[in-house]
């Protein structure tokens, strides 16, 4: 009988601050990690199998420790160990892609954001699970507050894995809400950045023209920190001041369940009770529209991205991605620029309204609502098409559970390129709904 909690803390901002000062010490850190992976991860499913992975760690760790011995040297991620989703490529690992195609094909330089990871001190715990080719097919991964339900998806591994403490960072991609889902479902925070915010190439694209890399950690302090490594241009962002809170009424609104409504209408009576000024502003009477726009554009990446992949290893895609693809070989080229178009209009149409009505930021629920029972579907991701369509940064806190022990996510979403005041503003939100 497993006696480790498949729960535990893992904070990033605190795990780093301790291994750059060696209070923590690093190869105590990881025959600690290897122990609780070990232990925890044959229930959870969150990373992909690697034989002699604790030897591997060691023997980078001491390369590490010699590059910095002094601790004020030290990088910012100096001996974090992170997940990888498994369509970014990373040197030493092979590249699946949640699927049963020959690795070789995608193989290529490592991930910039892997790189970027690397230099700042941080070690590759392992790839995390990813649903086939980031879309709809689900991998082994279950949710570690119980695991007979989903993690959500497409970034399964990378959010189970933050929430279980096996790392407390991880790497993950939102072409819909492949982020910001998985956060809520499993109670962590996620963090998808302003579209391009952070460099994309060494991924396995659904979609180029909708695909964000995202982060999960534990806390939305360990977030700005990971994100200030990644993101082009961080700029450290002071908060002199409360946001006030616009909540996109009507039809978008009405999507989420009446247990994920009531949880928000618990969340947003906190907020206001704390001072915070919300308005409720009627939005989105055309989200069928734009979710229709939002799926054409992607399913016709997606054909064009597996173009070749397709014709020679059909049999090996599995029925949600060969729907897909073949969906996506009848959008017309004249459609995805109509659709990419529409993503322009929309980012401006929400900017225009942010200005009109002075909202810093927009809120709602993360999720439809709670992680659904079994493991055969990541969950409905309706609650993050407009926002990863236009391209705005959002984040996904941890705001209480359900009757059943499940979380619920509370989302936040910022003006293009307010990455950095969002994350700011989050951190107090966080402590108010959390």
């Amino acid at each position: 009988m497993n006696s480790e909690p498949l729960i535990a803390p893992a904070p990033l901002a605190s795990v780093a601050a301790a291994l750059r000062s060696g209070e923590l010490d690093l190869f105590d850190h990881i025959e600690r990690i290897c122990y609780r992976l070990d232990a925890v991860d044959p229930h959870i499913q969150a990373f992909l199998p690697e034989a002699n992975r604790r030897a591997r760690l060691l023997s980078e760790a001491e390369k590490l420790a010699r590059q910095y011995p002094l601790p004020e040297n030290r990088p910012a991620l100096y001996g974090v160990l992170i997940g990888v989703k498994d369509i970014f490529r990373v040197d030493g690992f092979a590249t699946r892609a949640g699927s049963e195609l020959p690795p070789a094909l995608f193989e290529g330089a490592e991930a910039a954001c892997v790189q970027a990871f690397r230099q700042a001190g941080a070690l590759i715990l392992g790839k995390t699970v990813s649903t086939e080719f980031a879309y709809f097919e689900p991998g082994p991964t279950r949710n570690p507050h119980n695991i007979n339900h989903t993690p959500g998806g497409s970034s399964s591994g990378s959010a189970a894995a933050v929430a279980a403490g096996l790392c407390p960072l991880t790497i993950g991609t939102q072409t819909i809400a492949s982020v910001i889902r998985p956060a809520a479902f499993c109670g962590v925070v996620g963090f998808k950045p302003s579209y391009a915010r952070i460099n994309p190439s060494g991924v396995i694209f659904i979609a180029p023209s909708l695909d964000h890399v995202g982060l999960f950690t534990q806390d939305v302090e360990g977030m700005i920190l990971a994100a200030s490594v990644l993101c082009k241009d961080w700029q450290t962002s002071v908060t002199e001041r409360l946001p006030v809170l616009g909540i996109p009424s009507g039809a978008y609104l009405e999507q989420a369940s009446p247990e994920a409504s009531n949880a928000f209408d618990s969340q947003t009576a906190k907020l206001e009770a704390a001072g915070y000024t919300i308005q409720r502003i009627p939005m989105f009477a055309d989200i069928a529209e734009i979710t229709q726009a939002h799926r054409a554009l992607m399913a016709g990446e997606m054909a064009q991205t597996h173009r070749d992949w397709f014709v020679q290893y059909r049999s090996l895609y599995r029925p949600h991605s060969t729907e897909l693809i073949q969906r996506g070989q009848q959008v017309t080229t004249d459609a995805m620029n109509a659709s990419r178009d529409g993503q322009h209009s929309l980012r401006r149409t929400l900017h225009h309204r942010m200005e009109a009505e002075g909202i810093d930021l927009w809120i709602s629920p993360s999720a439809k609502g709670t992680a659904p029972e079994g493991i055969a579907s990541t969950g409905d991701p309706v609650m993050s098409f407009p926002w990863t369509f236009a391209g705005l940064p959002n984040v996904s806190l941890p705001a209480g559970t359900s009757d059943a022990g499940l979380p619920f996510g509370l989302q936040c979403v910022a003006g293009i390129m307010q990455d950095e005041q969002m994350l700011a503003w989050a951190e107090q939100i966080a402590d108010v709904v959390g």
